[in-house]
């Protein structure tokens, strides 16, 4: 073979492996390049991981910061448990009303007690030492905690029983008074153990509502309240219909408030309409008191309402002024008791008959303010019962007095004569001024 021949096929194998190399060496190149951008590559992934998780919990860290910070900031803003002042603008409100009401008695039974007592200020003796023994506990309960009442867990168990105890004990024995048994006579005082049973449902059932507050959230704890206020209601109703009827209110404004449902009480409220007719039926002076509400003017009943309404009307807008009244010279029954607000409108004319109105208004939104902002459902359960209790009263004396609603025997709170109705508003208002001084306040 020819040289340049060999030095040709050796130079061409010598290139060719020389390819070969390069090419085997980029690939080696390529390949370490690859897994170091693979590893690069999940390095970086596994840091970003990693910083992800660490600013995770770095944020979640300052998310329990902050919601530390601001439960301390809630703790320290809202929950205050010790006692502080009570409401010293329902002490205002009360002791005004009462002492209005010590000056209206006297001004409507000043000429009935000289006549017939000797004695112009009779009447207004005999309230005012009520007044003086209902503020005395009035300040004594708004100074002790008003949880001493639910201390024991028969506590409950002993107002419970022993006011239905004391109501039979006053059918059997009472005195007759105007046709019913209200009153048990004792010594010189009278008391209507009535009274007391509007502050004994109110505590029990506030105690029990505040016990059994879920159950309420369903028909069947609805009706086992109910199914408690029904022998006091119903022992009551007895001899006194009215206040029987205050009672049940007192027992649905409370129920309602505390339950989250609505349907039930309709059924409650197609019961009491079913009841109140089948007393209209079955009693004729019932009816009776319905045809007289209709045309007072037809019926010698009505003389009560007409004359009431003259009182109204004579009063014009500022009245003739206090103690010149002319239906109470004889004219106008009760005057010092359920009728006391148709003098104060002719005296004091419809300007002090709206500013008396206002008043009721005024207390009943402070008491709304101590209920909303009670330390628990207990004591928001009290103060709400002694709303309805009250709000109830003024509207049905207003509305009887006006010929709104047919008359029955209701005295307008804090100004009527009535001993015992005053005693135990005013242990109702100690109560509230209780729940008062535990409220919940904001530093």
């Amino acid at each position: 073979m020819p040289r340049k021949t060999l030095t040709k096929t050796r130079n061409a194998r010598l290139r060719s492996g020389t390819m070969t190399r390069r090419r085997n060496s980029e690939s080696r190149s390529g390949t370490t390049t690859g897994s170091r951008n693979s590893q690069n590559r999940t390095r970086t992934t596994t840091r970003s991981r990693s910083g992800l998780s660490r600013s995770g919990t770095a944020d979640r860290s300052r998310a329990r910061d902050r919601n530390r910070s601001s439960f301390r900031t809630e703790e320290a803003d809202v929950v205050i448990r010790h006692p502080h002042a009570m409401d010293y603008s329902i002490v205002f409100l009360v002791i005004f009303l009462v002492g209005f009401g010590l000056v209206m008695i006297y001004s409507t039974s000043s000429y009935k007690g000289s006549l017939y007592m000797g004695d112009a200020a009779y009447w207004l003796k005999r309230q005012a030492v009520f007044a003086v023994i209902g503020l005395l506990a009035m300040f004594f309960l708004a100074r002790i905690d008003y949880h001493i009442l639910n201390l024991k867990r028969w506590f409950p168990y002993v107002y419970y029983v022993g006011i239905i105890l004391l109501l039979f004990f006053t059918i059997a024995f009472a005195s007759v008074t105007n046709g019913s048994k209200r009153w048990l006579t004792i010594g010189p005082i009278s008391f209507q153990s009535s009274e007391m049973a509007k502050l004994v449902i109110i505590v029990v059932l506030a105690i029990y509502i505040s016990q059994k507050a879920r159950e309420l959230r369903t028909t069947r704890g609805i009706i086992k309240a109910f199914a408690l206020t029904i022998p006091i209601i119903g022992v009551v109703g007895i001899e006194n219909l009215s206040t029987s009827i205050i009672l049940l209110a007192i027992s649905v404004i409370m129920i309602f408030v505390a339950s989250n449902k609505w349907l039930p009480f309709l059924a409650v409220g197609a019961v009491g309409v079913a009841g109140a007719v089948a007393l209209l039926v079955t009693q004729s002076y019932r009816m009776g008191r319905i045809l007289v509400w209709l045309h007072p003017e037809d019926y010698d009943n009505g003389l009560q309402t007409l004359q009431g309404l003259y009182a109204i009307g004579s009063g014009g807008l500022f009245g003739k002024g206090l103690g010149n009244s002319m239906q109470k010279m004889g004219f106008l029954p009760e005057t010092h008791n359920d009728m006391i607000f148709s003098i104060i409108c002719e005296e004091l004319g419809l300007f002090g008959a709206v500013r008396v109105i206002i008043l009721y208004f005024v207390l009943i939104w402070r008491f709304m303010i101590v209920a909303v902002n009670a330390a628990d459902l207990y004591g928001s359960m009290i103060v709400i019962g002694v709303i309805a209790h009250i709000g109830i009263q003024v509207f049905i004396n207003i509305g009887v007095v006006t010929n709104t609603i047919p008359n029955t025997g209701i005295p307008l709170p804090f100004i009527s004569y009535g001993g015992t109705s005053l005693c135990f508003l005013l242990i109702e208002m100690g109560l509230v001024l209780s729940v008062s001084r535990y409220m919940r306040l904001r530093e």
